[in-house]
């Protein structure tokens, strides 16, 4: 079995930047503060300020109160309704493969560094598809939060329904910590690929090549441990004749 550990540590370092990158990935796609809305009007929204996320609009609001929510306003963003914006769609679908192909990526990474630990000799093959898929989560989660990124820099309205209460123009809107969070991940799991994309499998020696366990550079050992070259013994050939 062949000692291969010691040629895959940058991607062991890569295997834990995925997995971080991927925690990071998922958590941005849960969260609600994708835009953060500044409102004038605070007669409904208390605060006077309002998150937007991918799946929600809430907002903090001592006169409407949405069920399981304390003091929060949350209304469900449907993406079949025809007020939802493009970018809070596609970011929708999108974010939700990028958490399905990095879960994949994670899973392929931590069977090729089972392969190189354990000696199983695959080549880079599988390094190869596991950075390709980080790559591709990557990407994924790159398009919507690029997307929104713009949406929100060139302040764009969304005509929310009447039962959101929310006014379709914040007086100022900014970017909010899900963006800046899904970032992140989606850098680590663009360095993650990278890294396992370059492995390269040590080369193999070829078949037929003499194999000496002292090196060519030392002398070969003498005196006691020196191999003699003895007789046959004929009484023990005597003895497998019978």
């Amino acid at each position: 079995m062949a000692y291969l550990a010691h040629t895959a540590h940058a991607q062991l370092a890569a295997l834990w930047a995925a997995c971080v990158g991927w925690i990071l990935i998922s958590v941005a796609l849960g969260l609600i503060q994708w835009r953060v809305w500044l409102l004038a009007d605070r007669d409904v929204v208390s605060s006077g300020v309002a998150w937007v996320g991918l799946w929600r609009a809430c907002f903090n609001s001592h006169t409407v109160v949405s069920p399981g929510f304390q003091a929060m306003h949350c209304k469900y963003i449907d993406p079949t309704e025809a007020f939802a914006p493009p970018e809070i769609v596609a970011g929708q679908v999108l974010m939700l493969l990028s958490v399905l192909v990095g879960i994949c990526g994670n899973a392929g990474g931590l069977y090729s560094m089972r392969n190189v630990y354990f000696g199983v000799e695959r080549g880079s093959v599988g390094f190869i598809a596991t950075g390709a898929l980080c790559l591709l989560a990557a990407v994924m989660s790159l398009v919507p939060l690029v997307w929104n990124l713009t949406s929100v820099v060139t302040n764009q309205t969304i005509q929310f329904p009447p039962d959101f209460k929310l006014p379709p123009a914040p007086a100022a809107q900014y970017v909010g910590c899900g963006i800046g969070v899904g970032m992140v991940g989606a850098a680590l799991m663009v360095v993650s690929g990278m890294v396992f994309c370059r492995y390269k499998a040590p080369a193999r020696a070829k078949p037929g090549t003499p194999c000496s366990l002292v090196p060519a550079s030392r002398p070969a050992p003498t005196g006691l441990f020196t191999v003699l070259k003895g007789k046959d013994n004929p009484v023990f050939e005597l003895h497998e004749h019978l």
